[in-house]
């Protein structure tokens, strides 16, 4: 999730491999995706709100989405106190709570009810990471238990991935990413079944692969033919698919990519409402499967 203008790279940005409802890169050399049937993760402890995405406008508006009814809903305006600075990336834990980083690299827990801001303990700039694209997985196909992973915005050399431990706000180096995606900015999205992805800025079109949370690789790159990150950018997991919300001005658009049946490519929403998306995120909650 991140917002560039023409001339600076700046941030107002939004998987560990299992075999279980993982994807397979097909020998036909289509470059697809398919899923593979599997049973949500448990979600006893989830409320509804935990199971829906939310994202950020550039004017700091908190909204919840229900990609199944294609409908935003306002909850509020950020009140972070981040020196001015815009909002770059959101996750969303399993409790149903933000964690927005900032421009400056600040991060912040927000609340998804009210969209109140707290601060946290976390230093800036560890490891090099300041802006940077966020999401949480579960740690294997069926735990509860989750990771927050964070992916460098900046294209560079070296630990591109990385892991935030919350028991002591340190940022922990795991990797780099594969081939072609090496030294790339990227931003994340998660699942409840212990599975992580990459959405990437690369040229002419955006590139979407899935991470190996243990060491940052990548596999199955696909290129998203007519999906470029544009100026403002953010990325969801949700029922099985992927859903990527890109902007090039105003307003936002939707597009899904369709891996839980033909991974075919078509626009969810056109117009998100008039607002610029800069960040979205969702929680290990969120259905892997389509609902019924």
């Amino acid at each position: 999730m991140q917002f560039r203008s023409l001339v600076f790279l700046g941030a107002l940005c939004a998987c560990s491999s299992s075999t279980r409802g993982g994807f397979d890169n097909p020998s036909d050399g289509g470059g697809g995706f398919v899923t593979k049937p599997a049973e949500d993760a448990a979600t006893d402890d989830c409320t509804d709100a935990a199971k829906l995405v939310y994202v950020l406008s550039e004017n700091r508006e908190l909204y919840s989405f229900a990609p199944d009814k294609g409908q935003f809903k306002k909850i509020g305006t950020l009140d972070c106190s981040a020196n001015g600075q815009n909002a770059n990336s959101m996750a969303i834990d399993r409790a149903g709570t933000a964690w927005v980083n900032y421009a400056d690299g600040s991060l912040f827990k927000v609340s998804t009810t009210d969209a109140k801001c707290a601060a946290t303990p976390f230093q800036k700039n560890q490891h090099g990471f300041v802006t940077f694209g966020m999401a949480f997985s579960t740690n294997s196909a069926t735990s509860k238990e989750e990771t927050l992973y964070i992916a460098n915005v900046a294209q560079g050399a070296g630990s591109q991935f990385a892991k935030i431990d919350l028991t002591t706000f340190t940022v922990v180096p795991i990797g780099d990413y594969s081939g072609a995606l090496a030294g790339m900015g990227a931003e994340l999205t998660g699942t409840g079944d212990g599975r992580l992805f990459g959405f990437f800025t690369t040229l002419p079109n955006a590139t979407f692969a899935q991470i190996d949370s243990a060491t940052g690789k990548t596999s199955g790159d696909k290129d998203l033919a007519g999906v470029s990150t544009g100026t403002a950018w953010a990325f969801s997991f949700w029922g099985g698919d992927f859903w990527f919300y890109t902007s090039s001005g105003l307003p936002s658009k939707v597009t899904r990519l369709k891996a839980s049946g033909d991974n075919s490519l078509s626009t969810a929403v056109a117009d998100v409402g008039g607002f610029r998306i800069v960040g979205a995120g969702v929680s290990t909650c969120a259905p892997t499967t389509p609902p019924r």
